[in-house]
């Protein structure tokens, strides 16, 4: 998963910095440790119809008390044409039929953690009548409040007026899940490309499941016996359609052409995401042969 870090300075209505937050954003990862911020674990939280609550456990590993707030946004993983995968965070106007905005409640939301102290926060989903089988997706917004800090900073007049304002937010990703429930992914295709001295793999996936389909892509370089020239793997998490890159290197040795890429995809072998947690579906194998 990847780290987006953003850096916003406003400025002040006397044409001087007053200040300026730093955003850490870091994005379902097992235990989340934000530059002294807050601990956040688990890395996702399941609801279900079965059990509709949850819970989120947060640590203060500092010496200073914190004050966290907790909020919900949507965001799923989205990708470019050349595999390059972000994530946008919704607040509001969010037309996703699998959102579950508005109906995923925390308690509480605002807490000071001691310091090196830990606190609970617990959920409780209230889905509309009649849902759909299926699940359902919102994202935890956990952020913690640092200290205002003054920092030196000349403005024209030589005024210092400058202070640091850290707000850190980590985004947990949080599922409900009802009815019957179907992990299927689909790979429209799958390109191979030499350039220099790797080889660029890209794939199109569409998720034909009523869940986000969690695994691992997995790609091998291979000559025309079948000899490893070089693999490489990452994780996946498909919500709906989404492409993913990975490159390949073309190691020198004593191999025979045409090389082959073998393409896998499974969600079996994940070892961040319990077992009980998974929903697990198809395979897929795919083998190219590179024309150059």
């Amino acid at each position: 998963m990847k780290m987006f870090t953003s850096l916003e300075i406003p400025a002040s209505r006397n044409k001087t910095w007053r200040g300026f937050f730093i955003i850490l954003v870091l994005l379902a990862l097992p235990l989340v440790d934000v530059l002294a911020g807050v601990l956040v674990a688990p890395s996702v939280v399941i609801l279900s119809d079965k059990n509709r609550t949850g819970r989120l456990n947060l640590q203060n590993p500092s010496n200073t008390p914190k004050e966290v707030g907790i909020s919900f946004s949507f965001g799923i993983p989205e990708s470019d044409s050349l595999g390059n995968v972000n994530i946008h965070l919704q607040d509001s106007a969010v037309t996703d039929p699998r959102s579950a905005l508005g109906w995923i409640k925390a308690f509480p939301r605002k807490l000071i953690i001691p310091a090196n102290g830990s606190q609970i926060v617990r959920f409780v989903a209230n889905p509309p009548k009649n849902l759909t089988d299926g699940e359902y997706w919102a994202r935890i917004v956990v952020e913690s409040q640092e200290g205002a800090t003054s920092i030196p900073m000349a403005t024209k007049g030589d005024k210092i007026t400058t202070k640091l304002n850290m707000i850190m937010r980590t985004a947990v990703m949080i599922k409900y899940r009802t009815g019957d429930l179907v992990a299927a992914l689909k790979l429209n295709d799958a390109q191979a490309k030499k350039k220099d001295s790797l080889i660029n793999v890209l794939v199109d996936l569409s998720n034909e499941g009523n869940v986000s389909y969690i695994g691992l892509l997995k790609c091998r370089l291979v000559d025309a016996d079948g000899k490893e020239i070089s693999k490489n793997k990452i994780q996946l998490a498909v919500y709906h359609d989404l492409k993913r890159s990975m490159t390949l290197p073309l190691k020198e040795g004593n191999y025979k052409k045409p090389y082959k890429v073998e393409v896998t995809i499974t969600n079996k072998g994940r070892k961040d995401i319990p077992v009980d947690e998974m929903v697990f579906g198809n395979d897929i194998s795919y083998t190219m042969t590179l024309n150059n």
